[in-house]
């Protein structure tokens, strides 16, 4: 077998789980994108937060051209992302009780603004807790995780749920236990993750459908543009100067 025809193997399973998201989350990508739109429209404030590999989707969300400029990162220190050091460590601050709620406490995030918290398993006390706690502070939830996760694994987390438990909002990735979409007899393990292009994929759906619903309402929605094309850095400035009490990433 080719590589090209593992290539074009894993394109086949990319492009068949955004077509079952299409088709299946359809309603939750309405309610997620409605909900976002209510916000901006009543003055809430917006935040996203994923962590390790998770946290490419909510950073593909922030200060974005084409994007919602009110999107703000809710950054946890050494779990957004990879590049702590080692990697592990990322790894095991995701089951440390306590860090999310001491990461919302100091944070802008009020009652009334919306938080989606990206979890492929969603079995973690940090995005658990997470989800727990902006609910008690009056936040709104979207939840972005494989529901699979729930019926085939274990809570990790103290209170023995899982972040799908906690949302206003669930979308639902339809990512297999494990992430990786392809298998090889003479490969041990299987490989070719998709989840960071299905999740990318179903939030930009719910920030898509979030600006049309907003357009509708006549209300202009506060859309970044790329800095590389001619008027792009004076279109964002008056953006930024327009909803600067709202975005926390340019101050």
């Amino acid at each position: 077998m080719g590589d090209s025809k593992l290539a074009g193997q894993f394109f086949d399973a990319a492009i068949g789980l955004l077509q079952r998201v299409r088709d299946e989350e359809a309603g939750a990508v309405e309610a997620a994108g409605t909900l976002i739109a209510d916000t901006v429209a009543d003055g809430g404030r917006l935040f996203a937060f994923g962590a390790g590999h998770s946290s490419l989707a909510a950073q593909d969300l922030v200060y974005r051209a084409g994007g919602l400029a009110l999107m703000n990162l809710l950054a946890v220190p050494g779990a957004v992302g990879v590049d702590v050091v080692p990697a592990t460590l990322g790894s095991a601050l995701e089951r440390v009780d306590g860090l999310a709620s001491a990461v919302l406490d100091t944070s802008p995030a009020r009652s009334g603004d919306v938080l989606v918290i990206i979890s492929l398993s969603g079995r973690n006390a940090l995005p658990v807790e997470m989800a727990m706690h902006a609910r008690a502070l009056g936040l709104k939830v979207i939840g972005v995780t494989s529901v699979a996760y729930a019926s085939e694994t274990k809570p990790r987390n103290a209170s023995g749920t899982y972040l799908k438990d906690h949302c206003d909002v669930v979308l639902d990735s339809k990512i297999a236990i494990g992430d990786a979409e392809l298998t090889l007899d003479s490969v041990p393990a299987p490989f070719a993750p998709a989840s960071t292009v299905v999740t990318s994929a179903l939030l930009q759906a719910v920030m898509a459908t979030a600006a049309g619903t907003l357009a509708d309402r006549g209300i202009e929605p506060p859309l970044l543009r790329s800095g590389n094309v001619d008027g792009g850095h004076e279109w964002n400035g008056r953006v930024f100067e327009e909803y600067g009490d709202r975005i926390f990433y340019h101050r």
